[in-house]
């Protein structure tokens, strides 16, 4: 069967996260249970889809890669106008490719990014921006830079790790952080408060980009120094780390494959 890749973008506020999950009460609302729906429903049979990743409820996604496979009738069909026409306003078709039956939306990843939208002013927000990003406050940004550093390079991020999943290893490679400028965009809107922090690793244990981002959270408030952060990755203990940050500042922005 032909493989369809898809690139599916969604606003996460209203589901249960990507992942398809079925409970004693129902099928919860989820962005691969409705797209799955969807295309099964063109195909007339049944199609799994495979994503690049699991956003969790309330995660944001410009760029959710998948695969499924396909009938061979319905390679020359326009997937991104026959999906965006019947799926709900908030989980768009990005773009669309037949592929070679040996890409894989995840095993075939090389890296990903997210980014972490963080509101600076908490006496007002603007409510467009409400779903999207986490009023956390004043930062003291300098605090902030001296932290990545440490959070750079090939890690046990065991430490940054909720509990849920089962894995081999929890070591990864973070790449890059880095955030916008803050101070320049200030000078020119005075009323945009919206710092961003994008990360790029290998790969992302779970909920370890919103722990990321508590922690760099914790460094600017002042209530955790950045010169202890070696000693937080070398205690490899979730309960030694800040708070979780909230969901809605999180989204899924990039993905890079191999050979491309």
């Amino acid at each position: 069967m032909p493989r369809l890749r898809l690139t599916i973008a969604y606003a996460g506020t209203n589901y249960n996260g990507w992942q398809r999950q079925i409970q004693d009460c129902g099928e919860l609302p989820t962005i691969q249970g409705i797209v799955e729906k969807e295309i099964s429903r063109i195909c007339c049979k049944k199609i799994y889809l495979q994503g690049c990743g699991r956003t969790d409820t309330g995660v944001h996604a410009d760029c959710q890669t998948t695969h499924c496979d396909i009938p061979e009738d319905k390679t020359g069909l326009n997937w991104q106008l026959a999906l965006n026409t019947s799926l709900p306003f908030d989980i768009r078709i990005k773009n669309y490719a037949i592929v070679s039956d040996d890409f894989h939306a995840l095993f075939d990843v090389e890296k990903k990014g997210y980014t972490y939208s963080l509101w600076l002013d908490r006496s007002f927000v603007p409510p467009k921006l409400y779903p999207f990003t986490w009023a956390c406050g004043k930062l003291d940004l300098d605090k902030i830079d001296e932290s990545i550093p440490y959070l750079l390079g090939e890690h046990d991020f065991a430490f940054m790790q909720n509990q849920g999943t089962v894995l081999k290893s929890t070591v990864r490679t973070v790449y890059e952080i880095y955030r916008s400028d803050y101070a320049r965009q200030i000078q020119t809107e005075p009323e945009n408060h919206e710092l961003k922090i994008t990360f790029v690793a290998n790969g992302f244990l779970k909920q370890m980009v919103r722990n990321l981002t508590g922690l760099l959270v914790a460094c600017g408030r002042g209530r955790i120094n950045p010169k202890d952060i070696p000693v937080l990755i070398e205690s490899k203990d979730r309960r030694k780390s800040p708070p979780t940050a909230p969901a809605q500042g999180l989204t899924m922005t990039h993905i890079w494959y191999k050979n491309e």
